[in-house]
Parts: structure tokens; C-alpha cells; sequence
């Protein structure tokens, strides 16, 4: 039945996409000469996302306007090299999909998209703040947030029910406790701690931001790595490493956990929804015992990792306002709302309009990742966006000091380590 619903429900809106589309757009857009515009996007890990742009989306843009629009999609891990390329070489694609900080990395090549994202927001119910972290540069709008990617507690609600937890434990220490008692009886949790791109920062930097720990103060240039709370929250990582979890995870990238997940090694680990969707899909029974949660409060909140998909406009492209003609027509409700829906919630949308979409109802173990809007910051956050932001990032300065301390290197040394990178850091930037 729910599929059924859902179905008929995507046929409306890609209907609503094609019959409606002419009404968001101006005369003088109606009547542009033929051209061609290409967009730029990493492959998607739900194909129905990139297929519904290619067959659908530009199809109907083509048809209303003249225009044709080409996706030109990118194998996963090397967006930030041909964004780079088209950049230095002011040629190539007219967009590009971005993430985490690029806006400021390419501001200079990104145009200032503020007065359609001011429209955007008033027709969609206003942004979420956490949007506009990664998007506004120097008080501009350099891309148009899309949705956010989550980093969540994927865990197995019949081993955790045998464990005496009938829900997701609250607080990191509640679930250290759970996950003792799950690890005994041959179920422990998983986390990456290696040099992965997403699934080691999607919990540790929640975990340090728990505890009150930060790399630098919101002036962005005061280095507070070394604290009292970045100490307890690296004694209580080492003791939930050692007591729930097994050595393997020191080495461990973003293939490593859902592999063990969905192979049944592990009870627990912090994934997007990527393992909920492939278990319907391959493990159907065990897909029945998948649940998600927000991450755990520690003394200082609840925390997420922000890991938004946003959409840029290049400073080269030869017409800017078609380019922003067609941001701006994707992004109204009819086409990005059947844009959301294909994906299933695996693209959290910043647009408070659907916050109670039906695509929500398909599937509400999903949820907590719109939850978690609420309180997603990029990595270096409260500082503001900035390339020793990026380099801090890319060195795995917060990644390698919990994972030096659950190897057995002392607090206070991997404090020290990490303090001396980031000055070094800062003082170059």
C-alpha cells in the first residue's frame, strides 16, 4: 500500500513538473533563443536522482524553453578536482553540484546567487540556518543549498532489545553502557576512526562539539584545541572505542561500516541512510530490524555533522541569467519537490516547506536525519568558512587525535599534536 501511494504520488509531481513549469517562468525567459547549459554533478548513490534530471527535469526545461540542459555526472571522490579544473581554466560546465566549504574555496568563481535564494526561501517556507553555514560568503549567497547528506546511528533494534534497550540510548554515556553489553554478547558497535571522507568526521566532530570541545574560537583565528572538555571528550572516545567496539576501526574508510553492517558484525556505527536503503534492498529481513537516530547528547548538547549538496554558478558561464533562470525554476516546488521525492529523504531539504512532506511519511525511520538540521555545523565550526578550515580537514587533525588516543597515545600527547598542526595551520592561512 505504501507503495502504491508513493507511486502515484511521483507520477503527480512529475506531471506537476512538466504541465506546471511554464507559470515560474517570465516571458522573456518563455521566449530565449535555443541554447545549451550543462550542470556538473558527483553520481549519486540512489540512481533514480540522476536519471529523474536527465530524463525528466531537462527534458521538460528543454521542451518550455529551447534550452537544453546536459547533466554531466562525475564518478564519486572527484567533484572537488573538476570543480577545481573548471575553475583555474574558467571553461567547462555553466554549474556544478558543491559541498562542505567550496563556496569559499572558488568565491571568486562562484556568482553571488543572494537574490534568488532570497526568492527561493520566501516561496518555500524560509532556509534553515545550518544552510546558509556553508553557502554565504562575505555576506553573499555563492550556491544554492539543496540538501544535506546526514551522519546518523544506523543500529540493530532486536540485538539492542536483547540487550534490555527498547530505544536508542540518549547520551553518550547510556550508550557506552549498551554497547558494553552488546559487545559481550557478540554484537559490538563499528566507527570508523581511519582516513575515510565522511563517516570518521560524521562522529567525532559531533562527539568533541557533545562535550564542548572546538578547534578554534568563532573569531576563526584562536586555537582552544587545548581544554578540559577536548580532554574528556578523548578519555570518553578511547573507553568507547576499547569496550564496544574491536582494533579493525583504526583502519577503517567509509566502505568499512556499512560492509560489517550489513554483513552482521556490528550493532552500531554513524552512516547516512545509505544502509537502511541497501538492506531493503538486498537484506529485506534485515532491513525489518534497521533502525536511526540522532547522535547522542553529551554535557554540552546534541550535535551533527552538516555535509550539505548545493548548486553554484560559474563566473565563465557565457549567459548568467539563464543559468539563474534555471536554479531558479529547479528549485521552486513543482520539479524540486519530485527532485526530493526520487531520493527518498537521502537529500535532506534546508527549505522548511518540507518539513512535513510526504516524502517523510514513505519512510519514518528517516526522520531524525530532518531532525538533525537543527543542529549540523560544518568541521571547524563556530569558526567561520576559510582554507586553514579546509586544511585542518583534509590533514585529519580531530580524526587522528581520537584515533592516536583509542591506539594508546596519551591525552595530553594528542592534544599537544593537534594544537601544534592547527597553529601551524592558522599561522600559514
Amino acid at each position: 500500500m505504501r507503495v502504491s501511494s508513493r507511486q502515484s504520488r511521483r507520477v503527480f509531481l512529475q506531471r506537476t513538473a512538466l504541465g506546471t513549469a511554464g507559470a515560474l517562468l517570465s516571458p522573456a525567459i518563455a521566449r530565449a533563443q535555443p541554447k545549451s547549459l550543462t550542470m556538473m554533478h558527483e553520481s549519486s548513490f540512489v540512481p533514480p536522482y540522476d536519471a529523474f534530471f536527465k530524463n525528466k527535469l531537462a527534458a521538460a526545461y528543454e521542451k518550455l524553453t529551447g534550452i537544453k540542459v546536459n547533466y554531466d555526472v562525475v564518478s564519486v571522490g572527484s567533484l572537488l578536482t573538476r570543480v577545481t579544473t573548471a575553475a583555474e581554466n574558467s571553461s567547462g560546465p555553466d554549474m556544478t553540484a558543491i559541498g562542505f566549504n567550496w563556496a569559499f574555496l572558488f568565491d571568486d568563481k562562484f556568482l553571488d546567487v543572494s537574490d534568488i535564494a532570497a526568492e527561493i526561501g520566501k516561496e518555500s517556507g524560509g532556509w534553515y540556518d545550518s544552510a546558509q553555514e556553508s553557502v554565504v560568503v562575505n555576506g553573499k549567497w555563492k550556491a544554492i543549498p539543496f540538501g544535506n547528506i546526514g551522519q546518523l546511528m544506523n543500529w540493530r533494534t532486536d540485538w539492542f532489545k536483547q540487550a534490555g534497550y527498547d530505544k536508542f540510548p540518549d547520551t553518550w554515556d547510556e550508550l557506552l553502557e549498551a554497547g558494553i553489553k552488546l559487545k559481550k554478547a557478540g554484537h559490538p558497535f563499528g566507527f570508523e576512526l581511519g582516513h575515510g571522507f565522511g563517516d570518521n568526521h560524521g562522529w567525532l566532530y559531533p562527539l568533541l562539539w557533545s562535550y564542548g570541545g572546538r578547534e578554534v574560537e568563532a573569531d576563526g583565528k584562536t586555537i582552544v584545541i587545548d581544554s578540559d572538555e577536548t580532554a574528556r571528550a578523548i578519555d570518553f572516545c578511547r573507553k568507547f572505542f576499547k569496550e564496544t567496539m574491536f582494533e579493525d576501526v583504526l583502519g577503517w574508510t567509509d566502505v568499512n561500516n556499512n560492509k560489517a553492517f550489513l554483513s552482521e558484525q556490528i550493532s552500531c556505527t554513524n552512516n547516512a541512510e545509505s544502509i537502511l536503503w541497501s538492506a531493503k534492498k538486498d537484506f529485506p529481513d534485515m532491513a525489518k530490524v534497521i533502525d536511526q537516530s540522532e547522535n547522542p547528547k553529551g554535557p554540552k548538547g546534541r550535535f551533527h555533522m552538516l555535509n550539505p549538496l548545493c548548486h553554484s554558478i560559474f563566473t565563465h558561464t557565457k549567459d548568467q541569467k539563464a543559468a539563474k533562470d534555471f536554479l531558479r525554476w529547479l528549485m521552486a516546488p513543482p520539479q524540486a519537490g519530485a527532485w526530493y521525492d526520487v531520493a527518498v529523504t537521502y537529500y535532506q531539504p534546508f527549505l522548511h516547506a518540507y518539513d512535513d512532506a510526504p516524502m517523510w511519511k514513505v519512510e519514518p525511520r528517516n526522520l531524525p536525519y530532518r531532525d538533525a538540521l537543527k543542529t549540523a555545523h560544518l568541521p571547524g565550526w563556530p569558526a567561520p568558512l576559510s582554507r586553514a578550515q579546509s586544511e585542518s580537514v583534509a590533514k585529519f587533525v580531530v580524526v587522528d587525535m581520537f584515533a592516536k588516543a583509542c591506539a594508546g597515545k596519551s591525552t595530553k600527547d594528542v592534544i599537544a599534536d593537534a594544537q601544534a598542526q592547527l597553529k601551524q595551520i592558522y599561522k600559514q592561512a
